[in-house]
């Protein structure tokens, strides 16, 4: 179906909608949903129908301007406001194309990340917080709250894994193409001889979910509690605070540790638990997302990336796009991670454009 049929179709169903509500009454569940569907139809259609204007008003100024009983003054002027209009009608058809990609649902959604060291050991582990707190850094640039759920770190400084929650508008849509392994290639600390190494880190990101959005039976559900450890196994308190929840059916665990509140942990265990079956039934549902949580952040090795970030070369490059840029601090600062973004979710776009056509 091209552009023009999709959008007849479009037109057809507004006004169907329309004549099946006046004829309902106004009442009943049915109501509600064809009043529903009516709504969500409404922006799209304000854009068809600006976009049908504009096709009419370049129709007839082609035509002026190309009316040999039109004096030459009017001709000129009416062929330059048809190059004006042919601009303008080619964006609106560009503008009608984006708003008819089906959206997201979960794009509005605030998000859970997680940071895990992949290959390289310790340096892997500096790199996963390095990352963690980019991503700090880059909510904080969007006013977004930034909460940390939970942090394993090494004696070194580094982060084995790091979970963050983090809320503001459309977090999840801003943030979904970071989901995968990151590569960094530097010279350690430790590295008496200058040595570049290669090291990476694992990076999910997963949607928050309410309660009422997925049902988790307590019957499935095996509750453990633990001391909170610190860094090196030292004890950070007496009591068994720390929450460890596992799903019996799925074997997904979820843990928390950062209040010294147990019921706190558990409540934030939870909402992690919550956000990782959600986004399980999400990617069976979506062909287009991995069908697993592991195909999504693959395994950590150095070979699996989805971008690089070489220090010595001062570049970050994401191969999924081929974009390089010569600003490695500032991306580590979350000044320019926003290029990146762009960019994947213009590709994501075009792409499904290109398989609507």
């Amino acid at each position: 179906m091209n552009l023009d049929e999709n959008l007849n179709r479009i037109l057809a169903r507004y006004d169907e909608l329309q004549a099946l509500m006046s004829q309902s009454g106004g009442g009943g569940q049915s109501f509600a949903a064809l009043g529903k569907e009516f709504s969500d139809l409404g922006p799209i259609v304000d854009q068809i129908r600006k976009l049908q204007t504009l096709r009419k008003e370049l129709a007839e100024t082609e035509t002026m301007a190309h009316d040999a009983s039109v004096d030459a003054e009017m001709r000129a002027m009416a062929e330059e406001e048809f190059h004006r209009l042919k601009a303008e009608t080619r964006q609106q058809e560009e503008e009608v194309q984006l708003s008819l990609i089906p959206k997201d649902e979960a794009d509005a959604k605030n998000a859970i990340l997680e940071v895990r060291a992949g290959t390289g050991g310790e340096e892997a582990a500096l790199f996963a917080a390095d990352l963690f707190r980019m991503y700090e850094r880059y909510a904080a640039r969007k006013g977004w709250s930034f909460e940390v759920m939970d942090v394993n770190e090494t004696g070194l400084g580094g982060f084995k894994e790091a979970i963050a929650n983090i809320t503001g508008k459309n977090v999840f849509a801003r943030l979904k193409f970071e989901s995968g392994v990151h590569r960094v290639q530097r010279v350690p600390d430790t590295e008496a001889s200058g040595r570049v190494h290669t090291s990476a880190a694992t990076v999910a990101v997963l949607p928050e979910v309410e309660e009422v959005e997925i049902d988790i039976k307590t019957d499935d559900l095996r509750i453990d509690t633990y001391r909170a450890q610190g860094a090196g196994g030292q004890h950070v308190n007496r009591t068994e605070s720390a929450v460890r929840i596992t799903h019996l059916p799925t074997g997904v665990v979820t843990q928390c540790q950062d209040e010294k509140s147990q019921h706190k942990n558990k409540a934030k265990a939870m909402k992690m638990m919550r956000a990782k079956l959600y986004d399980a039934q999400r990617q069976k549902l979506d062909s287009e997302r991995a069908a697993d949580r592991k195909s999504q952040v693959g395994s950590g090795d150095r070979s699996e990336r989805i971008r690089t970030y070489n220090f010595p070369q001062g570049r970050v490059t994401d191969h999924r796009i081929n974009l390089t840029l010569y600003k490695i601090q500032d991306v580590i600062d979350g000044i320019a991670v926003d290029e990146f973004v762009d960019a994947l979710t213009a590709e994501d776009q075009a792409a499904k454009m290109a398989a609507m056509s």
